[in-house]
This record gives structure tokens, C-alpha cells and sequence, in this order.
């Protein structure tokens, strides 16, 4: 079953082609890899699916609802693009009660269990501004997760994580594999890629190339 399918896309920006032709779908409950160097495409291709960006050209449907015209922005989503954005004076729990109290679907205790699912403690009072940059990836994936999303857009969730967290990141989105979660993950570790994926693409100059699991 598709989740994600991308028709046609072109994304023009001035006279800069930034995608060009995309025709992929992906299928529900795997894990489906994004490769290519910085500038290829990959950030925006994640945008185009998220509904931040609006292609030239195309359709972009996520569940079977066009992104644009049927909603802005798909349902059931968590999103890590670029650098998670928090407020740095608050706390982490403090941060993630203030997003979850916009939709109204957690409890303080789903917060809570969530932040040390990641390997965060709650209680601690250090503000996001003086977090390592693998505590604010750690937060950043929380925040993605907490709401029990059906799908999750990452881009570089690895980043700034140590040996130890790399390998509880890559142990965790397995297990949401298994509970029929669908991941689109980018990154530039081929080790991640490998481990990881079902399916692997890779973005050149804004072309998509299918390579694993077609």
C-alpha cells in the first residue's frame, strides 16, 4: 500500500531547477532512504511532502490526500527537517508540553515516557540553549515521535549523536518499523543506509534514482 506518492514533481526557485521530474511512491510500513550530497534535492524533496514548499509542477499525495488541495499538510506526520527549532530558555519537557498542548492528543505522562524513550530526563531543568547538539537531536526526534505519527520525515536524525546514540536511534526506528510505522530518513551515513532502509534513492542535482528494493 502507497503512502507517499509524488507525480511529476518539478520545483523551480528563479531560474534554479531544484527538482525535476519526480515520479516515486512510497510504500507503507518500511523504511525508505534518501542518499546524495549537500544541494542535491533531498531537503526539499522532504518540504514538498511536508507541504512547507509548493512544487512548480506535480502532485504530491500522502494517504491518498493531495498536499495543497485535500490539506496543507498531511496528517499523522513527524518531521525532523534541518535543525529542530525550540525555544532556548524553556526546558526540553518544557518545550515538547507547550507543541503537544496545540493538538490536545498526549498527556504530561506520554511526554514524559517519550523523552526517556529517546534518552532524555524529563525533570531536568537545563535549557534547549545550553543542550549538546545530540540532546537537541534526541529532543528534536521526541518531539517527531510523541504524538504516535504513522509516518516520520527525517532529515539527518544521526546528526550529532555518539556511537551510543546512534545505535538506540537506529534500534528505535527499527521498532517503529515493526509497528507498522513508515520512515523516510536521509542521510549521509552509507552504514545508516544499510542498516536501515528497504529502499534506498539517491537525489542528484534534483533527479531522483531508484537503487535498492524496487
Amino acid at each position: 500500500m502507497t503512502i507517499i506518492d509524488m507525480k511529476n514533481i518539478n520545483l523551480k526557485i528563479g531560474k534554479n531547477d531544484i527538482l525535476k521530474n519526480i515520479n516515486v511512491e512510497f510504500e507503507k510500513g518500511k523504511i525508505h532512504g534518501l542518499i546524495g550530497r549537500n544541494g542535491s534535492g533531498k531537503t526539499m524533496l522532504m518540504k514538498c511532502i511536508c507541504g512547507f514548499v509548493k512544487p512548480t509542477d506535480g502532485t504530491v499525495f500522502v494517504a491518498d490526500k493531495q498536499i495543497g488541495k485535500d490539506c496543507d499538510f498531511p496528517d499523522s506526520v513527524g518531521i525532523i527537517i534541518e535543525t529542530p527549532g525550540f525555544i532556548p530558555y524553556y526546558s526540553g519537557y518544557r518545550n515538547l508540553k507547550l507543541l503537544a498542548d496545540l493538538n490536545k492528543k498526549i498527556d504530561k505522562e506520554k511526554i514524559r515516557n517519550t523523552m526517556q524513550m529517546v534518552g532524555l530526563v524529563p525533570d531536568l531543568k537545563r535549557h534547549v540553549k545550553k543542550y549538546s547538539l545530540g540532546m537537541r537531536q534526541r529532543l528534536g526526534l521526541a518531539q517527531a515521535i510523541m504524538e504516535n505519527p504513522d509516518l516520520l520525515i527525517l532529515d539527518e536524525p544521526m546528526n550529532g549523536l555518539d556511537k551510543d546514540g546512534v545505535s538506540d536511534m537506529r534500534k528505535y526506528l527499527l521498532n517503529l518499523k515493526e509497528q507498522g510505522k513508515t520512515i523516510l530518513i536521509a542521510s549521509h551515513s552509507a552504514e545508516d543506509i544499510e542498516i536501515l532502509c528497504d529502499t534506498v534513492c539517491e537525489m542528484d542535482k534534483g533527479g531522483l534514482t531508484k537503487l535498492k528494493g524496487w
